[in-house]
């Protein structure tokens, strides 16, 4: 057998072996490093793997370690989860309640909607479908919803975390995106590099995004109306009505950090990783004003002072250092400086209310462990990509791809294909990392646009969340329903949201100005 051969068959021993060792729950971390390490073994034992190549891996851990756009990992998760903790979605679930309760499906429609502002606020699925499912599920069965739509609405609204930014996932498909963007313009012998950056994937996914909410809501006005019995509407007494007041708070505090952060980004004013910082200080702030136990006034001001530094930030220069800037330089640096120090102040108010309230311990701690578990994936996934590459994995793949009849579309079905049956067993997160390396610098070589791209793959994933039997939402729901419905009852309710998500990855792949439009505007 020639060298190459045997590369070759390691290679898919290499794949079948993790594909076989995923599905017996061990952690994917040491599953993929220990698959690289025995592989590469095997591979030097035959002489078709050059050891000479895992040089490259501590290059590459501190390139990870050190990468600027992957520190607003750890700073959107902690803004999700200290969101999540600041009980901000049960102000938002019971004003939009009380706003189309009297509406056919009024509730459905309310689930949706507050789904799209915790996607955009946390970006945390299983905390989503979790919360939703404790408060809104009990309140549709006991205004006589259906329990599958009921069932369905829930978690396909707790899913959308995944394609509306700023998500975490996003910002790991990004990074992916990019340096795969830069090894297929290489390989094409292009050596004025074009980039891709998180920005412009996150304008992509915009459209998108709403797009999906507004075909759920679309979905739930004709069902109800056809079927009154899925989503009776409540008495206009009954559901009570919201007042101005009560509309503002529930809305303006995740609107206003919305727009602080995914405004600063496709803005260009800020880097997803200072947009992050942003929200996880304006996330500690409103947690802070949940959280009572003293004056409001501390909070507000530290509000008031973060808005005036932006303010100042566009208007002036505020670099120091400089020999001898202008005298309104000087004035607006004194001012942003005293705005500094009331921010400081305010947050450090918002922090010990948050620590007495006993929520900053947790947060911190559950920031830490899915941040840890991120990076350790993509320690074991960098090893694993440098084996299976020094293999000529990447080669057999790019050979099987092209073979593929239909070209671009052809190759992209098949990887969707294989994409959504992983989605059954594997995290977003650990699909991205895994795959999305081996097969993207491929499809971008034949002609895929990067955003395009990114956009169809976070969809297809989103679609395996929610579809039986193994979606993960379809679980979180289950874990806390428990008693209310049953597994059949989730199952059925999925399917019409399982089939709007494929429509919606139709019209993307159909139509790829969807996912690109925005960005080309923007960037």
């Amino acid at each position: 057998m020639t060298t190459a051969a045997i590369g070759s068959v390691l290679d898919l021993l290499m794949f079948a072996a993790l594909c076989a060792l995923i599905l017996t729950g061990l952690p994917v971390t040491f599953i993929l490093t220990g698959c690289a390490m025995i592989f590469g073994a095997l591979g030097i034992a035959f002489g078709v793997f050059d050891h000479f190549l895992l040089g490259a891996l501590a290059q590459r851990v501190m390139g990870t370690m050190t990468s600027e756009v992957l520190v607003a990992i750890p700073l959107f998760v902690f803004m999700g989860i200290m969101l999540e903790r600041s009980r901000i979605a049960e102000e938002l679930l019971e004003a939009m309640g009380k706003l189309f309760g009297s509406v056919r499906g009024g509730l459905a429609i309310s689930v949706s909607l507050v789904g799209a502002l915790l996607a955009a606020s946390t970006g945390i699925v299983g905390a989503t479908v979790v919360t939703m499912g404790l408060m809104a599920l009990p309140a549709m069965l006991r205004r006589g919803y259906d329990k599958p739509f009921a069932c369905g609405t829930i978690c396909a609204a707790g899913t959308l975390g995944q394609i509306i930014p700023p998500s975490t996932v996003m910002v790991i498909l990004g990074e992916v995106l990019a340096s795969a963007y830069q090894q297929s313009q290489l390989a094409q012998g292009k050596f004025s590099i074009e980039t891709v950056s998180v920005g412009e994937l996150f304008a992509g996914s915009m459209i998108p995004g709403l797009l999906l909410v507004g075909l759920y809501i679309l979905y739930q006005l004709i069902a109800c109306w056809l079927n009154p019995a899925l989503g009776p509407a409540i008495p206009r007494e009954e559901a009570g009505r919201v007042t101005r007041a009560e509309l503002a708070r529930a809305l303006l505090p995740p609107i206003v950090l919305i727009v602080a952060v995914l405004g600063s980004i496709l803005g260009g004013i800020a880097t997803p990783t200072e947009a992050a910082a942003v929200g996880a200080v304006g996330a500690t702030l409103l947690a802070g004003l949940r959280a009572g136990g003293g004056s409001p006034w501390p909070i507000y001001a530290a509000g008031m002072a973060a808005i005036g530094m932006a303010v100042l930030g566009a208007q002036f220069d505020l670099r120091l250092g400089r020999s001898a800037p202008p005298l309104a330089d000087q004035l607006a640096i004194a001012v942003a400086t005293l705005a500094a120090l009331v921010l400081a102040a305010g947050l450090l108010v918002a922090l010990r209310r948050c620590w007495r309230g006993a929520v900053l311990a947790p947060v911190c701690r559950a920031t830490m462990t899915i941040t840890a578990m991120i990076f350790a994936t993509l320690i074991g996934a960098t090893l694993f990509a440098l084996v299976f590459r020094g293999l000529g994995g990447d080669e057999m793949v790019h050979t099987a791809l092209s073979a593929i009849p239909g070209g671009l579309y052809g190759a992209l079905a098949a990887v969707m294909l294989v994409m959504f049956l992983m989605g059954f067993f594997l995290d977003f997160v650990e699909i991205t990392i895994i795959v999305m390396p081996i097969v993207a610098p491929i499809l971008l070589g034949m002609g895929a646009d990067p955003i395009w791209l990114g956009v169809m793959v976070a969809v297809n994933l989103q679609t395996s969340f929610l579809t039986p039997p193994f979606g993960f939402s379809l679980f979180y729901l289950g874990g806390v329903s428990k008693g209310m419905v049953s597994t059949g009852d989730i199952y059925r309710g999925i399917v019409p949201f399982v089939l709007i998500q494929l429509f919606a990855l139709c019209l993307i792949v159909a139509f790829p100005a969807l996912a690109t439009w925005l960005p080309n505007l923007l960037f």
